[in-house]
């Protein structure tokens, strides 16, 4: 079987059902687990994603206002892998290649039957469900059911230690920060099984801007900043725009030092297996447990560090 991921979630997805020997190709954003470097890259982005939130988000809108997708799919090598499945998603056309551009794609392939499966995931459901799908797709539903179970028994671990928490805090995730955004889709579930509260935002929905006066409003007790793929080096340099809020230093979180850079890339915004790791970054956060935690150090970062 040979299988094209075109996006990072599906990537892990597939490699956790014990599928990676399998991909023959991968997005441009496509960085985990180890190896998959190595695979041939289908996609590109038409505007650089190294620059500012407000830069990013003022060349994605340009683009979709003249109707242009956000990414390229290189065609040519899409046909000289030959893939009988290819991954894709029609959850967000700024997220990754929209699903039309893939289904376009496919059809023109030379002479092949090629299955695409498309993930749409909103909610903390939607997403073991596309566990599920995918694994069917691969012929192996068992592997789909054993994955689900195990994580969600750790999703019932986080859970547990967080009803013995003395008080919800409240949490808000910045997931982009010119406009200001916070997370919506699955980052409500999360924060609730971690023993936390998340009232702004669209729960199992895709978020939109959100005016400052609100979250602050709101008067957050532990903020994490994770703009959606975003590294924390890259989240860092945007810190002044925060700071410059107005009440920014006196939100109970900045008082606090609850304020932290987390990797949004890797966690927060990638709807695959290690949103399990998500609920207990947001767990070790909320209940000041940082220096105890089991993922990796560098997934986190307190913002007075930076």
């Amino acid at each position: 079987m040979r299988i094209i991921s075109l996006i990072p979630s599906a990537t892990e997805i597939v490699s956790a059902l014990g599928f990676q020997r399998d991909l023959v190709g991968r997005s441009h954003e496509c960085d985990w687990p180890a190896g998959i470097e190595r695979l041939p890259v289908l996609t590109e982005p038409k505007m650089n994603p190294r620059l500012s939130t407000r830069e990013i988000d003022r060349d994605v809108r340009t683009l979709v206002e003249q109707g242009l997708s956000v990414y390229r799919i290189d065609t040519r090598k899409l046909d000289e892998l030959k893939p009988d499945i290819v991954i894709t998603q029609d959850q967000c056309d700024v997220c990754a290649v929209s699903l039309n551009d893939v289904t376009r794609a496919v059809k023109d392939l030379a002479n092949r039957d090629v299955k695409v499966v498309s993930l749409k995931p909103l909610a903390l459901r939607d997403v073991f469900e596309d566990f599920l799908r995918v694994a069917d797709a691969l012929g192996a539903p068992d592997a789909g059911r054993k994955l689900n179970r195990e994580l969600q028994l750790r999703l019932l671990e986080t859970e547990e230690a967080g009803e013995t928490l003395p008080r919800r805090p409240r949490v808000v995730h910045i997931e982009w920060i010119e406009p200001l955004m916070v997370g919506g889709h699955w980052i409500h579930e999360l924060t609730e099984l971690a023993g936390g509260e998340h009232r702004l935002g669209v729960r199992g929905g895709n978020t939109g801007p959100v005016p400052w006066e609100q979250v602050r409003d709101y008067e957050p007790e532990v903020i994490v900043i994770a703009p959606c793929g975003f590294t924390i080096p890259q989240s860092e340099k945007e810190r002044h725009i925060l700071e410059a809020l107005p009440g920014w230093r006196d939100t109970p979180a900045a008082k606090n030092g609850r304020v932290f850079f987390a990797d949004g890339n890797a966690y927060f915004n990638r709807p695959g297996p290690r949103l399990v790791e998500t609920a207990e970054i947001i767990q070790s956060l909320i209940a000041g447990r940082l220096a105890h935690h089991g993922f990796p150090a560098d997934a986190v970062k307190p913002f007075g560090d930076a």
